[in-house]
Formats: C-alpha cells, sequence, structure tokens
C-alpha cells in the first residue's frame, strides 16, 4: 500500500497520535469532512459564540439571526424583557423561520406555509391541522443564550461550559470600559474561503504581521519579540493609573479552562508611542470609553472560548467572531462598538473608525486562503511553529484534546 493509501486510511485518533509536537497539522484536519463533523460535535455547537450586544435588541420583539455550520439561531427579546433564543427550524417541516439578519417583529412567520409564532417562540397559529393538533408543542426549540457584561453568546448545545467564572473574573476588567453601556457603530461579515481553522490560527499568531499588515505593525507592539516588547510595555504601565485605566491580567485559559466553564483571557498591550488608539494618524476616533480620562497608548486583548476575540482600546472596541460555514469555507464577523452616547457624525465617524481592522482583515482573507490552496497541495507537510507561535501551538493541541473528549 502506498503511504498516500496509509494516510488516507488512518483513523482519527491514529492521526492525532502521530501529531508532531510544535508542528502544525496534518493535511486532513482541514480537508476531511469527517473531521469537520466531529469538531462541529465536540467544539462548535457545544461552545458559547458572540452573538452581539444588547444594545441591538434593546425592545420586545427585536431579534438578530446567528448562523454557525448547520445551526441557526434567533435571538429575540422576549415579553418580558428577557433574551431568549431558538432555533431557526419551523415545527412544522424545518423550513428557516427567519430569512432576515436582524430586524423587529410582532409574529415570526414561516416563509413556506405561514406558520407563525410568537416572540417568545411559542406557535400562534397553524392553518389547516386535524383537530386533535396541539399548537402547545410545537414552539420553536430553545437553544442557549448567556450574557456577559452586555455581550451576547449563543450555545447549540444543552450541556455547554457555565459562563460564571468568565463573569465573575471579567466584572472589573470589563466596568473599564463599561461594556454593558457600549452600541454597535458598524458590523461586517467576511467570507473566507478557508477551514475555518485556519482563519482562527491566523487570528492567534502575530507571527505574520510585521510582513503582512504594515497598518497594524506601525502601531502595535505585539510585532516585537517579548524583550522589546517589555521595554514598551513599562513606559504604557506607567501611564496607566493617570488614564484611569488599572492594570488587570487575567491569563488566556480559552484553551485551558477550568472544568466545566468557559474559557476566557484578559491582557493589555502597549502600542507604539505616538499611537494613542487603533487609527490611521494614531489620533483618537470616538470618544473616551467608560470612566477612563486619558490615553495610556494601550489596547487589551480579551478571549472567550475557541472562537470570539476582542481588542479594547481606550476609544472603542473590536469584536472578532469566527464561524464555520462548511468544512472548506468560514465566516468572520467584526463589531465596533463605541460609547451608548456616542453620535455617528458627531463623535465618530465610521470609516475612520473601522479602516485599520476593515484593511486588516481584507488583507488576511487573501493570506488565509492563499494558506488553505497550498495546505491542499500534495506537497505541503506540516512544518515547525516559530517562537511568536505560541497561542497557535496551544490552540491546536487545545482542539486535539477536545476531539478526543468523551
Amino acid at each position: 500500500m502506498s503511504a498516500v493509501m496509509k494516510r488516507d486510511v488512518q483513523s482519527i485518533a491514529e492521526l492525532i497520535a502521530s501529531q508532531k509536537p510544535g508542528h502544525s497539522l496534518d493535511q486532513r484536519f482541514y480537508t476531511d469532512p469527517e473531521i469537520y463533523d466531529l469538531e462541529v460535535e465536540k467544539i462548535i455547537n457545544r461552545n458559547w459564540i458572540l452573538a452581539g450586544h444588547v444594545s441591538q435588541m434593546p425592545e420586545p420583539g427585536d431579534f438578530r439571526v446567528l448562523n454557525v455550520g448547520r445551526e441557526s439561531a434567533i435571538i429575540v427579546r422576549g415579553k418580558d424583557g428577557n433574551l431568549n433564543g431558538f432555533a431557526n427550524v419551523c415545527r412544522h417541516r424545518g423550513s428557516l423561520v427567519c430569512l432576515e439578519s436582524q430586524g423587529h417583529v410582532d409574529k415570526f412567520t414561516c416563509p413556506y406555509h405561514g406558520w407563525m409564532y410568537d416572540i417568545d417562540g411559542n406557535l400562534h397559529a397553524a392553518r389547516n391541522m386535524p383537530d386533535d393538533f396541539d399548537k402547545r408543542s410545537h414552539g420553536l426549540k430553545p437553544v442557549s443564550v448567556g450574557v456577559i457584561h452586555g455581550l451576547v453568546f449563543v450555545s447549540f448545545s444543552d450541556s455547554s461550559p457555565s459562563l460564571e467564572g468568565a463573569i465573575h473574573d471579567l466584572e472589573a476588567p470589563m466596568a473599564l470600559f463599561d461594556f454593558e453601556n457600549l452600541k454597535v457603530a458598524a458590523e461586517k461579515s467576511y467570507h473566507i474561503a478557508a477551514n475555518w481553522k485556519l482563519s482562527v490560527e491566523n487570528y492567534q499568531e502575530c507571527y505574520h504581521c510585521a510582513h503582512a499588515h504594515p497598518e497594524y505593525a506601525r502601531m502595535h507592539t505585539l510585532i516585537l519579540d517579548d524583550d522589546k516588547r517589555s521595554r514598551v510595555q513599562s513606559g504604557m504601565k506607567k501611564r496607566m493609573e493617570a488614564c484611569g485605566v488599572k492594570d488587570y491580567s487575567i491569563d488566556f485559559v480559552d484553551t485551558a479552562a477550568r472544568p466545566g466553564e468557559i474559557g476566557y483571557g484578559y491582557y493589555r498591550s502597549a502600542l507604539f508611542k505616538k499611537f494613542k488608539t487603533g487609527s490611521k494618524d494614531g489620533g483618537p476616533v470616538a470618544p473616551l470609553l467608560g470612566n477612563l480620562t486619558g490615553y495610556d497608548g494601550g489596547a487589551t486583548d480579551i478571549s472567550f472560548g475557541p472562537l470570539s476575540f476582542l481588542l479594547a482600546y481606550s476609544d472603542h472596541v473590536v469584536c472578532y467572531v469566527f464561524t464555520p460555514i462548511d468544512h472548506k469555507n468560514s465566516n468572520c464577523q467584526i463589531y465596533w462598538l463605541v460609547r451608548g452616547d456616542a453620535e455617528e457624525g458627531k463623535d465618530y465617524d465610521v470609516d475612520a473608525l473601522t479602516w485599520l481592522w476593515d484593511i486588516t482583515t481584507e488583507h488576511d482573507k487573501v493570506i488565509i486562503v492563499n494558506n488553505s490552496r497550498g495546505v491542499h497541495s500534495k506537497y505541503y507537510e506540516p512544518g515547525p511553529f516559530s517562537g511568536m507561535e505560541d497561542l497557535e501551538r496551544i490552540y491546536i493541541e487545545w482542539i486535539l484534546a477536545e476531539l478526543q473528549r468523551p
């Protein structure tokens, strides 16, 4: 049997066992539909995924739809004022009920046969059904919704990790930016023709940043090695207190969460000296967040689970959410958040606000797709990680461990 044929018949367990430490994943992890199905079951559907901010659904009947792989969820503000989640699947013959991505309704009406559901998920009307048909047993099926200091998360599992640790440990750090009272100033989707892991892996490392992202590299010190960055970091730390920024640090544990809990992390890193925030000229693009009194020249990385990542500058927050579409395609959703009382056109300009991470993500799309094309080649073999790819290495080790989880 040829080497290629032996490789093809390897079981997933054998493939995981053969993973070379400190190296990228085998080709099949990016190309095999069977492995993708296992990832959906054990990683994607089980974990919490950022679906927006509470400010986007202020009134009963306000809703958003989150699409992840084969699943679709409706998140809606109910009659009692609480946020509820429902599978976007009609209880008649399975059509998607809600085709819009967001909006306001009094009732959800299935576009196929007209079954109607109220905003609490109850079946309201269904034509020409038998006399013994029970509407009460045909409401929309629930999905889990959780809120972490204003950020809305969805899970497609009844046994999703607890959010309590993240809520407790991140309460004070996130209060610095007043997350609960922010609002979404802009939102954009980026389709990436590559497996979801390639998209997330690219976000996890900055080994490529100096070479591939000149706009990002001239302001963010994460392009430096640890020794050089620590010197710039010390300058930021001296400015933090005067600007109302407390020095919190929570180890990134999205890949090593406490048993039964979502992983999370918080860390503030310095920008280069002339930059106050992530903007074209380094100057402010929106009013200061929370009770901050000045610019310390820093940006905070926050992570929630394996798919949702935030970058909090002093005047705005950028939220990244990576989700699979299928084993060959993924999506990146970005939210730009500002103070809830900030006015567009007066306090911020959307183009200036979104410039850095829009252009960076467009560049990343090209990088990731080229990476995918090479990974699909018969000449691809896993290569060794650099010292600047530790988070990526830890991330894929966590994925392999999750795939073996009972």
